[in-house]
C-alpha cells in the first residue's frame, strides 16, 4: 500500500504566529472555544505548518523538507510522521 498521496490541510480556524522569537498556533472562531492549550513549534514545525496552508501529501511535505534542509530522509519522514500525527490528534488537518 502506497502511502503519502491523501491530501491534508491545516483548518482555517488555526494560524501561527511568531512571538518573541517563537512559533505559536493560535485558534480562531469556533476553535478557539473548542481548543484548550497551546501549540509551539520549532523551525522545522513552522516549515511543515507553512505547507499545509494548502493540500499537500506526506511525499510533497518530505520532498519539501529535504529541500529546505539538510538532513536525510529516513529522519524527515520520521519527522514528518509524528507532527502530522499530533496535528491529527489536536483535531487541526482538514
Amino acid at each position: 500500500m502506497e502511502t503519502g498521496n491523501e491530501k491534508m490541510k491545516i483548518k482555517s480556524d488555526y494560524v501561527m504566529r511568531e512571538v518573541a522569537g517563537t512559533y505559536v498556533v493560535v485558534p480562531t472562531g469556533k476553535a478557539a472555544i473548542d481548543f484548550s492549550g497551546m501549540i509551539s513549534l520549532n523551525g522545522a514545525g513552522a516549515f511543515l505548518w507553512k505547507q499545509l496552508t494548502e493540500d499537500k501529501g506526506e511525499q510533497e511535505l518530505l520532498s519539501a523538507m529535504l529541500e529546505e534542509y539538510e538532513t536525510d530522509e529516513a529522519t524527515a519522514r520520521a519527522d514528518i510522521s509524528e507532527f502530522i500525527k499530533k496535528l491529527k490528534e489536536a483535531e487541526i488537518l482538514e
